[in-house]
């Protein structure tokens, strides 16, 4: 495969093709409801996000990245965010466009977005970094940090490893009944930030919960910001 196309790319978007309606099925809009601290971490980014564009350093938009089938990307568009959604998917964007008409969808991938440098107000990332090897995670927060404009928010979501310092691998080659062959990587949360930090997204917040009923892992999240200046 090229680099702009790797295996891990392909693989992860036959993965979710595969399974996109039953995902839906198990992860519904309703969940939301569920996850005080997650719903107040979204209020919070929205409110930085909000702040940088009224101090006039920005008017860009939000692109939820691994959007999905759209929940997290409306919640966003409730809270006053101009934001749309992007997913290597393209039937997961197809759910998220049948949802949620009103938003924007597109397909496309983390590691290389078509966008031109400095066009984000603000960057979230839920759940999907899981699917990043690791030494191509680096260049994917560089793309972050590219396409960001000063000031800029970063918001990661993510299942913490339990070994300090290391990564967890785990490949699935079934889930919900299909046939797919998928890769997780479980990481801990301080060496997450010390590769944000490393591509000049400074860490700004880090939050860490205990696994909830039907959870195995910790729940990570990790807000940066691209400098000012």
């Amino acid at each position: 495969m090229s680099a702009e196309n790797p295996d891990f790319l392909r693989d992860t978007r036959t993965a979710y093709d595969t399974i996109a309606y039953d995902f839906d099925k198990q992860f519904p809009a309703e969940g939301l409801a569920g996850l005080v601290l997650e719903r107040a971490l979204f209020g919070a980014f929205a409110e930085w996000v909000g702040a940088n564009r009224a101090s006039g350093r920005s008017a860009a938009p939000v692109a939820d990245l691994g959007s999905g089938p759209g929940h997290i990307t409306a919640r966003l568009d409730a809270l006053g965010l101009p934001v749309f959604g992007v997913d290597v998917s393209p039937r997961m964007v197809e759910l998220a466009r049948r949802a949620y008409p009103e938003l924007r969808f597109h397909v496309g991938s983390m590691t290389s977005l078509d966008l031109p440098a400095s066009t984000l107000g603000g960057i979230v990332a839920l759940y999907s970094i899981i699917h990043v090897p690791d030494d191509q995670l680096p260049a994917t927060f560089a793309e972050f940090e590219r396409v960001l404009v000063p000031g800029g928010y970063v918001l990661l979501a993510f299942q913490a490893g339990r070994e300090e310092g290391n990564t967890e691998h785990l490949h699935l080659d079934e889930r919900f009944g299909h046939e797919i062959s998928l890769d997780y990587y479980w990481r801990d949360p301080d060496t997450v930030a010390d590769l944000l930090k490393q591509a000049g997204l400074r860490p700004h917040t880090q939050v860490v919960r205990e696994p909830q009923e039907g959870e195995v892992r910790p729940r990570a999240f990790l807000v940066a910001r691209k400098d000012t200046a």
